[in-house]
Parts: C-alpha cells; sequence; structure tokens
C-alpha cells in the first residue's frame, strides 16, 4: 500500500508533470477528481482520475499484474463509468511499476466476441531515465527506470534529491523516492543513500505512518471481535449445553424424590456438564434420595 500511496501523492502533488509526462501537453490547469464512480463506486488508492479541460487522464499504477477483477475488464469497466458520467475523452494509462514477466504487463488491451478495448501500458523498467532525472516531479521513479548500472542511478537519484534547496519539498520527495526505490533495492542500500530522519518529517511519511497504524487497529479490532465472538459461541454453547442437561436431570429427579433440600440443589448447581451427565446415568440406578445424597459426597 505503501507504493500506491507514495505514486498517488506525486500525482496529486504535481498534476502538471504527470500530464506532460504520459501526454506531451502542458496544460493550465489540471483537476484532481476523486477516486469514485458514483455507480458501484470503486475505491483504489492506486488509481489517479486528472480533468484537462474535455479530457480525463485515468492513471493507475500496478506493483503486481494480478487482481480479482483482470486488469484489461477493469480498465475497459473504468472507461464505460467515466464516459457516462463525464461525457467526454478518457485516455487510460496502466504504469507497472516492478519489472514482471507477467503477459498482463505486456497487454494493453480487452478483447471479447464484440468488443475491443485499448489502454496505453508503460513499463517504467523500459524507460530512459533521463526525463526522471530532469524532472524534480518524477524523480521518485527514476530508481525503477532502465539502467545498465542500476546502483549508480539510485545514487544518483539520491544526490538529486539531496540538491532539492526547499527543504519540505526535499522531505517529501526523499520519502518518495525510498519508498519506490525499495521495490528495486534492498532495504540497506536504500537506508545508506536516504537519510531516515528527513523522511519521517515528510507528509507522505506521516500520512503511510497514520494508514499503517489505523489498518493495524482495526485489524487488531477485527481479530479481537473475531475471536471474542468465537469465545462467546463456545462459552455460550457451554452454558446451553450445561443447563440443557441439568434441567433434564432435575426432572428425573424430581420424577423420582421429588423436591430436593436446598443443599442438594447447591451441590448440583456446582456440577459440570460432564458431571451432570454422569449423575443422569448413576439416578437410573438410585432407590432412595439417600443414593443421590451419597453419590454428590463423591461425584465421579
Amino acid at each position: 500500500m505503501s507504493y500506491d500511496n507514495a505514486c498517488k501523492y506525486l500525482a496529486e502533488k504535481y498534476p502538471q508533470a504527470f500530464v506532460r509526462w504520459l501526454l506531451g501537453t502542458a496544460p493550465p490547469t489540471v483537476r484532481v477528481l476523486k477516486a469514485e464512480l458514483n455507480v458501484e463506486p470503486i475505491h483504489a488508492d492506486s488509481i489517479l482520475f486528472l480533468k484537462i479541460g474535455q479530457q480525463i487522464l485515468h492513471i493507475e499504477f500496478q506493483t503486481l499484474p494480478k487482481s480479482t477483477t483482470p486488469l484489461p475488464l477493469r480498465m475497459l469497466d473504468y472507461k464505460v463509468r467515466l464516459k457516462r458520467q463525464y461525457g467526454c475523452q478518457v485516455i487510460q494509462v496502466v504504469i507497472f511499476l516492478k519489472k514482471t514477466t507477467s503477459p498482463l504487463a505486456f497487454q494493453n488491451e480487452y478483447r471479447d466476441e464484440t468488443t475491443i478495448h485499448k489502454y496505453r501500458v508503460i513499463r517504467l523498467w523500459e524507460e530512459d531515465s533521463t526525463p526522471f532525472l530532469e524532472n524534480q516531479a518524477l524523480l521518485p521513479l527514476a530508481p525503477l527506470t532502465k539502467s545498465d548500472v542500476p546502483e549508480d542511478l539510485v545514487a544518483e537519484v539520491a544526490q538529486k534529491v539531496n540538491e532539492i534547496e526547499d527543504e519540505e519539498e526535499k522531505r517529501s520527495i526523499s520519502s518518495c523516492t525510498s519508498i519506490l526505490a525499495g521495490l528495486r533495492f534492498k532495504e540497506d542500500l536504500v537506508r545508506s543513500l536516504f537519510r531516515e530522519e528527513i523522511m519521517k518529517e515528510s507528509v507522505i511519511y506521516q500520512s503511510i505512518l497514520k494508514e499503517g497504524i489505523q489498518q493495524g487497529m482495526q485489524q487488531g479490532m477485527q481479530q479481537g471481535l473475531q475471536q471474542g465472538l468465537q469465545q462467546g459461541m463456545q462459552e455460550g454453547l457451554q452454558r446451553g449445553m450445561q443447563r440443557g442437561v441439568k434441567q433434564l436431570v432435575m426432572m428425573l429427579l424430581n420424577s423420582s424424590f421429588g423436591t430436593l433440600e436446598s443443599r442438594l440443589m447447591t451441590k448440583i448447581d456446582s456440577l459440570s456438564v460432564q458431571q451432570l451427565k454422569d449423575l443422569a446415568a448413576a439416578l437410573l440406578n438410585f432407590t432412595s434420595v439417600e443414593d443421590l445424597d451419597a453419590w454428590l459426597g463423591y461425584p465421579q
């Protein structure tokens, strides 16, 4: 989820830069639309919709190509919904972040018996790194681009991040870069190039941390609720069985010996389910209440 958040944060903060990269135009205004559609709402942190005049740029960031709904069908679904809701041209781009050999990363259309829908696919590991190194907004994606010596590339990216003069900007770009670099490089290398104390002060880092805490709390509450329900059901079943067996035993005892003394009732109340079952079996051989009294003095 942190990779999705980093990409979404960058595209929302620098929408013009992403539009110039993906469409080759420099629009005066870009409006970020909510990642939600009115009909059967879809929520996804890795998806962004940018409104550019009479166009919508639908960007989807992908780490893993597989999903519950196949990617090509999902792109068609989004296209139809966006077209119906906004009535304008929709341009779709899927950006694969992590190198993969999955056929889905090389597929750019949905096709069935009557429908063909095309969308654009970008595989970052095939992209020239130069445009990313020259654009501060795209700099965090640079470690994932093409390079003969990837370690030299990420070191160059780190150097460019350190050269950012605005401290708040540096913190945000550094956090996003270190997060995305983790898709390709080992943690030790990333930590050695990007100062953790700077990243921790960034908005995106705090956002991811907050989301992680919230998810952890939610999962903890759900697990606690499930465990509580399970334990409650078990305890409830145990009490129900005990009550049922006790009622059966008392019916048999009252039928045989009439109303019992309170001291005998107290002893019967303290018996477990198994002891009540044993008593039910034993009382078939009782001839008097004294037999019951003796049995309760030495429960089986």
